[in-house]
């Protein structure tokens, strides 16, 4: 398995890593010089735009690091590597799941984290003692906060899971079918789908109605924060599931 991540971890490098490196340092000079007050008006403002620019190119970074990634399960000549390394499919696959989701998050977290940073200094704010201020002011609004992050996180491994699910249907049991991509398409429209129809657990903690087939449910915190999390996490496991066995099927 240390093996897997290994791999895993020096194939993400590709494309984001050298791009990290240099938002990094970037964000860090504007951060280090921008605090104390060092620097004029206009390079906060520059540093607040080159923050906001570096939020997209960081983003459409982990987008090609990933796609990259995904490759090297499903295309040859890489995947030939994959899928005769003598170990379970299903470990090839949290590996490289695992260390794509650590690098999309933490690379965004800092990217948007010293972006609201530059703006406070921009603002002539010092983001301790707003970050403190925030913390101390609502307890109740903080827990929320805490709650959405988790929800957020969680919601992000779904839509992971159901795109490596959609693509490993593509080259399993859709291979070779006529329009084999559009099918999978459908599939990952069914995914979604589903998992709007399993949120009908919600239905105690709030209203339902209907309006055709979309089902609507106004839940408002309380217990639903904890069941919703659940609910995405044991959905996008069932996903994993089915996806590592379906791996031992895969045409390259």
């Amino acid at each position: 398995m240390k093996t897997q991540f290994k791999y895993a971890f020096l194939a993400a490098l590709n494309i984001r890593g050298p791009v990290f490196a240099v938002i990094f340092l970037m964000n860090s000079v504007f951060i280090i010089f921008g605090s104390p007050g060092l620097l004029p008006f206009p390079a906060h403002v520059t540093a607040v735009s080159l923050g906001g620019v570096a939020i997209a190119v960081m983003f459409a970074a982990n987008i090609g690091s990933d796609v990259i990634m995904a490759r090297r399960i499903f295309i040859a000549p890489d995947a030939y590597l994959q899928m005769l390394t003598p170990v379970p499919r299903g470990k090839i696959l949290l590996a490289n799941v695992l260390v794509m989701a650590l690098f999309d998050l933490l690379t965004l977290f800092f990217v948007i984290f010293t972006e609201v940073w530059m703006a406070f200094n921009l603002a002539g704010l010092g983001i301790r003692q707003m970050v403190w201020e925030i913390f101390s002011a609502n307890l109740t609004y903080v827990s929320h906060g805490l709650w959405l992050v988790m929800m957020l996180t969680a919601g992000y491994f779904l839509v992971m899971m159901i795109v490596m699910f959609c693509v490993t249907a593509k080259k399993s049991f859709l291979f070779k079918k006529p329009a084999s991509g559009f099918l999978a398409f459908l599939v990952a429209c069914g995914c979604f789908y589903v998992n709007h129809l399993l949120q009908i657990v919600l239905a105690p903690f709030g209203e339902v109605s209907m309006h055709g087939p979309i089902i609507v449910i106004t839940a408002a915190g309380g217990a639903a924060f904890p069941v919703l999390l659940i609910l995405t996490l044991a959905e996008a496991a069932v996903l994993f599931a089915i996806t590592s066995k379906l791996l031992e099927k895969v045409n390259i």
